[in-house]
């Protein structure tokens, strides 16, 4: 049978997405062509800002690179744009873009007619997406103007922005703050303008925007409201300021404007097809024309535009069912989206309707100014109708999932916005409607979950992972992808996948160490030749990496592609790209010689933000990446490690020394452990304490590892305590006679974690997981006889310890501390294919 020819008009979010919904349910049914205007594969736009801000490469936004097109047999015309429908003939044409607009035509036989590429379709899908919104503004245009939606508007943005000193960004909105993020990380001082009163309008009350702006102004960004650009100036040629409305002139070498965005709707327009704001859609997807669809920015459906991600993935399954006829039934009746997003770093979700407008809504509020966090809950008939969370979201999943799917709410609403003090779920899986997004990274419904159940066999959370990439992003969902597979076949069956300690290597933790051990592997690659057939995996290397250091103190073999970013410069990368830099400060003590040492150093290099830690440490923030081994140098201080998964801290009291309560000496020990133990590799950070007493003044009780002074010149040695998202008291492990009896055990427990708990486990979850009476029993009683193996083992890691700052390979290459590469990199990417 011939296969039907599919033509699919744009490579972005939604046409891929398609195309990867229809290969899923009938691999073999169409013939695909598609077209893209950008030389890419398709690409997570929502990750641009990433891009801009330079904490992600242009290889980690790619969803599809190229040759994912060419393992499906698509042919992909890239650079190439669209530039009519010839509906009678049933045939697209295009043309490849000029050299100054960056084409790159995919290698592929080429149809042409009067200079122009040529496709036939027998059917059709439109899915151009929208472009910026630029106002009729005088002087854009200029050098220094941008808008920002794509990968080459980053390239332009960040060349541009070398040379520059001022940014401003017209548009207070999601994409206009997401671009001053980024435009803040190349050292610009950022203006945002928004001609409303607040920012973020559409999306927040008064109050959060108010918050919000205190917030980016302690960034360092600063906002201006209820002002609108008049025109943009210039001086030969390029950008030199933005007059305002109110006559006011803005001095500035670079402008974004990022006003919002508009339905790309020409083409469809220009064949006769039905277009309003947006083309105009049925339920199905299709266009005034039955053999032409349309999904994405670009369409309007029942009188509404959408601009968000989840509604594209429901409409690309709508249309994949409706194409295959998989579903002929299938219909797309709207989304009821809420937003969850990172702005600046300030986490928010906003959901519906901003204010009551009801005289019978329910409406909780919570506000901390002071921290800056701002809670909203609107609720009308038992349902929904509204919700801001402002720097706490973290049942944002929760209120998005009961919001799309009017599911039914617990009997105290506040619990929606606190969580429940019993513990318990506030949704049950099997109670939500078919069509209920349950995984909201990858956009996979109740309804393709409950089918791989069913149809497909899938009885663990990780096979449904597998078939429908539900729970493969944040993972916030399994939870409820497991509730399903309980309704659907009575119990979740264990998958010893969950149980490898990386993804890419089949053996669970003691396998993989016998096997390592056997083999004798000391690096990563060679990890992977002898134990997965040579097939590299990106997830498992700094797991592997982290446990050949501990099994491999002294052999171990570095790759540097294997480390983690902040491990490659040792320095902990901050969300506007500098680095936090944090000497060691042994106990909390530090001498008047380092204490001025630090100040200078700071002086020297600039730094915006000197911090005292939670840990009894000095941080010095907004580092820049080329300054890093000379400020180092200038310290001459041993790092503190606050970038790695090492021993980080031991805080302490003042204990005997000071301290009228004192009964042991606390900063004595605390010293001793922290000398021995720091940098030590461990499957997760560890903190530790010792206090002077019972009074618990350093918070011993809730780190991984804390001692305490009790009467007769005693130590309690605690393990499993945290105080972060968990909080846990700890557990008393034994009670020793003697400062180096307390050394001595804390060594084995950190032996024992650093061999047996999972990659990125904390101590509490190990503790809490293993029981503290059995660790008891070998740690304290050697009820296995490997106490002394541990002590040895720990030992040579000891001994085996370097100073990261003082490494005789930094820089590792010549250009390793120079300033973000972020350019070439595009450069590199783009010439590259």
């Amino acid at each position: 049978m011939k296969k039907q020819r599919l033509v699919v008009i744009g490579n972005g979010m939604a046409g891929a997405r398609v195309v990867e919904e229809i290969i899923e349910r009938s691999p073999d049914k169409f013939e695909i062509i598609m077209f893209g205007a950008e030389p890419y594969g398709n690409y997570n736009r929502i990750s641009l800002s990433n891009v801009l801000n330079q904490t992600k490469t242009v290889e980690d936004i790619f969803i599809n690179p190229l040759d994912w097109y060419q393992k499906n047999n698509i042919l992909l015309y890239t650079g190439a744009r669209v530039v009519a429908i010839d509906r009678k003939d049933r045939r697209v044409l295009a043309r490849k873009l000029t050299d100054g607009e960056a084409a790159y035509l995919h290698d592929a036989p080429t149809r042409t007619r009067a200079g122009l590429m040529e496709e036939h379709y027998d059917q059709l899908i439109i899915a151009t997406g929208s472009r910026p919104a630029v106002p009729p503004l005088e002087g854009f245009g200029l050098a220094g103007t941008f808008v920002f939606r794509t990968i080459d508007d980053c390239r332009h943005i960040a060349g541009y922005a070398e040379k520059c000193h001022k940014a401003v960004v017209m548009g207070g909105g999601i994409l206009g703050l997401e671009a001053a993020r980024g435009l803040l990380t190349h050292h610009l001082e950022v203006t945002v303008l928004e001609a409303a009163p607040q920012l973020m309008p559409a999306q927040l009350d008064q109050e959060a925007a108010a918050i919000l702006e205190q917030s980016l102004a302690a960034m360092g960004i600063r906002v201006l409201t209820n002002v609108r650009a008049s025109r943009i100036e210039g001086r030969e040629g390029r950008v030199s300021g933005v007059a305002l409305s109110d006559g006011r002139v803005l001095e500035t070498d670079l402008v974004v404007v990022s006003i919002g965005i508009r339905p790309i709707t020409e083409i469809a327009g220009e064949a006769g097809l039905a277009v309003n704001k947006g083309i105009i859609c049925d339920d199905q997807m299709r266009t005034s024309d039955p053999s032409i669809f349309a999904l994405g920015e670009c369409i309007e459906h029942r009188g509404k535009l959408y601009g968000l991600v989840e509604p594209i993935w429901e409409q690309a399954r709508v249309l994949a069912d409706i194409l295959t006829s998989s579903d002929p039934n299938a219909r797309y009746e709207g989304t009821r989206a809420g937003t969850k997003l990172k702005v600046m770093g300030v986490e928010l979700v906003a959901i519906g309707e901003k204010d009551p407008s009801d005289p019978a809504d329910e409406l909780i509020v919570y506000r901390d100014p002071y921290r800056r966090v701002y809670k909203k809950l609107i609720i009308r008939n038992g349902q929904i109708h509204g919700a801001i969370l402002l720097g706490e979201i973290e049942f944002a999943d929760t209120l998005l999932r009961l919001y799309s799917s009017g599911g039914a709410l617990p009997e105290k609403h506040a619990e929606l916005l606190f969580g429940s003090v019993t513990g318990a779920t506030m949704i049950n899986a099997k109670d939500l409607p078919d069509q209920a997004q349950i995984c909201n990274c990858n956009g996979v419904s109740k309804r393709v979950i409950v089918d791989a159940i069913v149809n497909k066999g899938c009885s663990s959370v990780s096979a449904v992972g597998d078939k429908t990439k539900a729970g493969k992003g944040c993972g916030s969902c399994k939870g409820l992808i497991a509730q399903l597979i309980e309704w659907k076949r009575g119990q979740v069956e264990y998958d010893p996948r969950e149980n490898y300690y990386v993804p890419g290597v089949p053996l669970e933790k003691s396998q993989l160490v016998a096997q390592i051990m056997q083999k004798h592997l000391t690096s990563v690659s060679a990890v992977f030749q002898e134990l997965a057939s040579g097939k590299e995996d990106p997830d498992s290397k700094t797991g592997l990496a982290s446990l050949l250091k501990i099994l491999w103190p002294k052999e171990y073999q570095d790759e540097r592609d294997a480390r983690f970013i902040n491990d490659r410069v040792h320095a902990n990368i901050q969300k506007d790209g500098t680095f936090s830099v944090v000497p060691r400060v042994y106990a909390g003590v530090i001498t008047p010689q380092e204490l001025m040492k630090i100040a200078q150093v700071a002086q020297k290099y600039n730094v915006p933000m000197v911090k005292l830690t939670g840990g009894q440490r000095i941080d010095l923030l907004g580092v820049k990446k080329e300054d890093l081994p000379h400020m180092w140098k200038d310290l001459g201080m041993p790092s503190g490690h606050a970038y790695a998964k090492t021993m980080r801290t031991c805080k302490s009291c003042v204990g005997i020394d000071f301290c009228r309560y004192g009964l042991g000496a606390s900063i004595k020990l605390a010293s001793v452990i922290e000398h021995r133990f720091q940098g030590i590799e461990t499957p997760h950070k560890m903190k530790m304490a010792v206090a002077g007493c019972p009074r618990n003044c350093s918070e011993a009780l809730i780190k991984d590892v804390g001692v305490v002074a009790i009467e007769g010149g005693k130590w309690e040695v605690y393990i499993g305590g945290g105080a972060a998202s968990i909080i846990r008291k700890a557990d008393l492990l034994c009670v020793e006679e003697s400062e180096e009896a307390v050394v001595r055990t804390i060594g084995r427990f950190m032996q024992y974690y650093r061999e047996h708990a999972k990659y990125a486990e904390r101590t509490y979850s190990f503790v809490a997981r293993l029981g503290v009476e059995v660790l008891k029993n070998i740690l304290i009683k050697d009820s296995l006889g490997i106490n002394a193996q541990l002590d040895e083992r720990m030992q040579t890691a000891v001994d085996a310890y370097c100073d990261p700052w003082q490494e005789a390979d930094i820089p590792a290459y010549p250009s390793q501390f120079e300033g973000p590469q972020l350019v070439q990199v595009l450069k590199d990417v783009e010439n590259n294919g």
